[in-house]
C-alpha cells in the first residue's frame, strides 16, 4: 500500500514538475516575443518612415542624411542596454528573476504604446525627435534587462542535459517576434494606401503592443521563481555586491560573451532592419526599387526559418557541445555573406528571398545555444548580471549601429558585397572567442558552481 502511495506522489510530483516546465517555456518565449515585438516595429518603422516624420528638415534637405539619422535613432538605444543590464542584473540576483522579467516587459509596452501616439515634427516641432529618442533609452534599458532573466529563467529549470533546448525558448522569441511585427506591418501597408501608411496607418503595430503585453504580463506572473535562486535565498548565499564581485573575478567571461554575441547580432539586425529598407528603397537613392509587399513577406519567411534553426542550434548543442554548434554557425555566416549581397543586388524577389532565407537559416546556430552557454559561463550569484551585460555589450558592438553601418559603406563605396566583408570580419571575431572558451556543457548551475 504504501509502494503505491510513494509511486502516486512520484507521478503526482512528475506531472506538476512538468506543467511548470511548460509554463516556464511559454513565459520566457512570450515575453521575449513581446519585447521584441516592439523592438522590431522601431526598426522597420526607421527603415520605412520616420526619417521623414521625425527629422523632416533633415529630410526635406538631404534624405539620404535624414535616413542615416533614423538609423543612429535605432543604434541609441544599444548605448543604454548596459544601464538597463546593470539594474535588472543586479537586482535579478538580490530580488530574483521573476520580478525583472514582469517589470522590462511593462517598460518595453509602455515606450512602444507611447511612440504610437506620438505626434510628429510638423506638429509639434523639435520635441517630437527628442521624445522619440527618450522613448527609444526607455526601450533600450528594458531590453538591456529582458534577455538574461528570460535566459536564467529557462536554463535554470532545465534538466542538466536539455539546456540548450530550453534555452532556445528565450531565443526563438526573436525570430517570433520578427515574424508578428513583420507580419503586422505587411497586414497593414498592404490594406491602405501609402498616403494612409504615412499619415496614420504605421502607428496601429505600435499600439497593437498594448494588448500583446497584457497576455505576455498574465503568463510571466504565473511562473515559479528560478529554483537556483531560491537555493541562493535559502542558502543565504546572496552576493552583498554582485556587481563588483562579477567585475572583480569574472571580468573575463564578461568580455568574451560580449564578442562572442556580436557577429550574430549585426547580421541580426541586417536582417531585421536594413534589408528591407535597402530593398525597397527607389533607385535613385540608392536602392534596389522593390516592392514593399514582397520585401516584407520575404522577411517574414526568413524569420521563420530563423526560428526553426534556432531551436535545431539549441538541441545540437546538448548533443555536440556548445562551443561547435557556435562555431558551425559563425563558418555559415562567413561564407554566406558575399554570396548573399550578390543575390539580393539582382533585385529579383525569388533570389532576395533565397538570400535571407539562407542567411537566417545559419544565424540559429549561433543563436539557439546562447542562453545555454552564456548561463554555464557564471557562477550563481552573479550570472543575471554577467549575462545580461555581456549580452547588452554584444549587442553594443554588434547590431546598435550595424544598419547605419551597411548604409555608410553603401554610400561611400556603392558596393553592397562591402557590407558581406563586415559582416566576414565580425563572424571572425567572434569565432575565435568563442573558441577560447572551454566547453560549458554539463556544468553545475547551482550557488556551489566556481566557489
Amino acid at each position: 500500500m504504501a509502494l503505491t502511495t510513494d509511486r502516486a506522489s512520484a507521478a503526482k510530483a512528475t506531472v506538476a514538475k512538468r506543467h511548470e516546465e511548460r509554463r516556464v517555456l511559454a513565459g520566457t518565449m512570450v515575453g521575449t516575443t513581446i519585447e521584441w515585438y516592439d523592438f522590431f516595429i522601431y526598426a522597420q518603422a526607421a527603415g520605412l518612415v520616420l526619417a521623414g516624420l521625425y527629422f523632416a528638415p533633415l529630410a526635406n534637405d538631404n534624405a539620404g542624411l535624414a535616413q542615416l539619422v533614423a538609423w543612429a535613432s535605432l543604434g541609441i538605444s544599444f548605448l543604454f542596454r548596459p544601464l538597463g543590464a546593470v539594474v535588472a542584473g543586479h537586482l535579478g540576483d538580490r530580488l530574483g528573476r521573476k520580478a525583472m522579467l514582469v517589470l522590462t516587459l511593462v517598460i518595453m509596452g509602455a515606450a512602444t504604446a507611447l511612440i504610437g501616439l506620438l505626434p510628429t515634427f510638423e506638429q509639434i516641432g523639435v520635441w517630437a525627435p527628442i521624445l522619440l529618442i527618450v522613448l527609444r533609452i526607455l526601450q533600450g534599458f528594458s531590453a538591456g534587462g529582458e534577455w538574461g532573466g528570460a535566459a536564467l529563467m529557462s536554463v535554470e529549470h532545465a534538466p542538466v542535459n536539455k539546456r540548450g533546448f530550453f534555452g532556445a525558448y528565450p531565443q526563438i522569441g526573436v525570430p517570433t517576434g520578427l515574424i508578428l511585427a513583420t507580419g503586422v506591418m505587411l497586414l497593414v501597408t498592404s490594406t491602405m494606401s501609402e498616403e494612409a501608411f504615412l499619415a496614420w496607418g504605421w502607428r496601429i503595430p505600435f499600439l497593437v503592443s498594448v494588448l500583446l503585453i497584457v497576455v505576455g504580463f498574465i503568463i510571466r506572473r504565473s511562473v515559479d521563481e528560478s529554483p537556483v535562486f531560491k537555493e541562493m535565498q535559502d542558502r543565504k548565499k546572496e552576493s552583498a555586491a554582485p556587481l563588483r564581485q562579477l567585475f572583480r573575478g569574472h571580468w573575463r567571461q564578461v568580455i568574451l560573451t560580449a564578442l562572442i554575441f556580436i557577429a550574430n547580432n549585426a547580421a541580426g539586425y541586417l536582417l531585421i532592419a536594413f534589408f528591407s529598407s535597402y530593398a525597397t528603397k527607389p533607385v535613385e537613392a540608392g536602392g534596389l526599387g522593390m516592392e514593399r509587399s514582397p520585401v516584407l513577406l520575404a522577411s517574414t519567411i526568413a524569420a521563420a526559418f530563423w526560428l526553426a534553426s534556432t531551436m535545431i542550434g539549441g538541441i545540437l548543442s546538448d548533443k555536440i557541445g556548445r562551443i561547435r554548434t557556435f562555431q558551425f554557425g559563425y563558418a555559415w555566416l562567413f561564407l554566406w555573406a558575399i554570396p548573399m549581397f550578390l543575390l539580393i543586388d539582382t533585385g529579383e524577389i525569388l533570389w532576395f528571398t533565397v538570400a535571407l532565407v539562407v542567411l537566417a537559416s545559419g544565424l540559429g546556430f549561433s543563436y539557439g545555444p546562447q542562453a545555454a552557454l552564456y548561463a554555464e559561463m557564471f557562477p550563481a550569484q552573479v550570472r543575471y548580471s554577467g549575462v545580461s551585460i555581456g549580452y547588452a555589450m554584444g549587442a553594443i558592438l554588434g547590431g546598435a549601429f550595424a544598419p547605419l553601418i551597411a548604409q555608410l559603406l553603401l554610400d561611400e563605396t556603392a558596393w553592397s558585397p562591402s557590407i558581406g566583408i563586415y559582416i566576414m570580419v565580425l563572424a571572425t571575431i567572434s569565432f575565435v572567442a568563442v573558441s577560447v572558451v572551454k566547453e560549458t556543457r554539463g556544468v553545475p548551475l547551482g550557488i556551489s558552481q566556481h566557489d
